[in-house]
């Protein structure tokens, strides 16, 4: 390669050397530190304004929320007053609502009995220990508290408290029974056998201008307490 071949090479490679290497007046490198700073701050504040929503909306509704009732057919509300020895299925359409989706409906189902008196079902209703399962008539909700027993109906959440799925009422054994894992639950949803740690949840009923209502609640699972995790 000629000298003068060589020398334009070397120059080539001093100039883009010096092109990166120079780290500017001090007055660029503040303008450049100041920009990268600024542009990670406002990262993060549009990044705290998207998490606020998206994480909210993903957390439970708590007992602070406001269930809905839900009526129940004049024909269900027959059978349920029919009933004798075996629960009513109760079907009604959930309707749910959260901040950034429209208004959702669902089917769900509960399970109804009827009871002889609401002191009769209070007294029966025990653990497998031996002890009140419920210390008084009531439960508390959103709007103050709800009567276990109401026009001598009790209203039982379909969900398992041990992990959610559904009890079927077996009319062979007079037995509510979890396909999932095994817990067994009688009549009133009182807790017989299998890892469940409580009976069936009771659930709000009541009358509302002559049309009988339910609200939908639903408890933590896998815990003896009951905990309300959401309305919908």
């Amino acid at each position: 390669m000629s000298k003068h071949a060589e020398g334009a090479t070397e120059g080539a490679q001093r100039k883009i050397s010096s092109a990166y290497d120079d780290p500017g007046t001090a007055e660029e490198i503040s303008r450049r530190t100041f920009m990268a700073n600024a542009t990670l701050v406002i990262g993060g504040v549009i990044g705290l304004g998207l998490a606020i929503p998206i994480v909210g909306s993903l957390i439970p509704a708590g007992s602070t929320a406001k269930g809905r009732w839900a009526p129940l057919t004049q024909g269900e509300f027959n059978d349920l007053q029919t009933a004798t020895a075996k629960p009513v299925k109760l079907e009604f359409t959930l309707k749910s609502k959260d901040s950034y989706l429209p208004e959702q409906a669902s089917g769900e189902y509960v399970w109804g009995i009827k009871v002889k008196s609401a002191d009769a079902f209070m007294k029966d209703r025990l653990t497998a220990e031996g002890t009140p399962e419920f210390t008084k008539p009531t439960l508390p909700y959103a709007d103050g508290e709800y009567d276990i027993v109401n026009m001598n109906f009790v209203i039982l959440s379909s969900i398992c408290p041990h992990l959610g799925c559904r009890p079927q009422w077996n009319t062979d054994v007079n037995r509510f029974q979890c396909p999932c894992h095994g817990s067994q639950f009688d009549l009133d949803g009182n807790h017989l056998a299998g890892p469940a740690p409580r009976g069936m949840d009771p659930l709000p009923l009541r009358e509302q201008s002559g049309v009988a209502e339910v609200m939908w609640i639903r408890y933590q699972t896998s815990i003896p307490d009951r905990v309300i995790v959401s309305y919908s």
